[in-house]
């Protein structure tokens, strides 16, 4: 069975929880964590992963500025994307699009909207 890796960005230890907690009712995913833009960096320049969630409003480096260098990365243009955050403006949403996102989740989390995300964005079964 393919194992896939995903990278959760996120400077709250307690949303990082819930999103792992609802991933790992996914067979087969290896969940690699980063609690802020920087340290998601440093991961993927070592790593490869298949699937990127990260937050928006984090210190240092925020989820667009990661967005975006991701993006311009070659070997990691066709990587998904999902932000999840509590901008629900559609400004917010539109800039996160634009600059490279697959998806946006809004605040407060829906598990079955990651879980949603991430079987559509690795193509897993449902």
């Amino acid at each position: 069975m393919a194992t896939y890796k995903v990278l959760i960005v996120e400077d709250s230890p307690t949303m990082r929880q819930l999103i792992v907690f609802a991933l790992k009712r996914l067979r087969g995913l290896q969940i690699v964590e980063a609690n802020d833009g920087v340290d998601g960096l440093k991961k993927l320049s070592t790593e490869k992963f298949d699937l990127i969630l990260t937050d928006i409003n984090m210190p240092i480096m925020d989820g667009l500025k990661l967005v975006s260098l991701v993006r311009n990365d070659p070997g990691y243009k066709d990587v998904p994307i999902v932000i999840i955050t509590t901008e629900g403006a559609n400004e917010d949403r539109e800039r996160a699009l634009a600059l490279g996102a697959n998806e946006y989740i809004t605040k407060p989390i829906q598990t079955t909207k990651i879980l949603e995300s991430a079987r559509r964005l690795l193509n897993l079964p449902g």
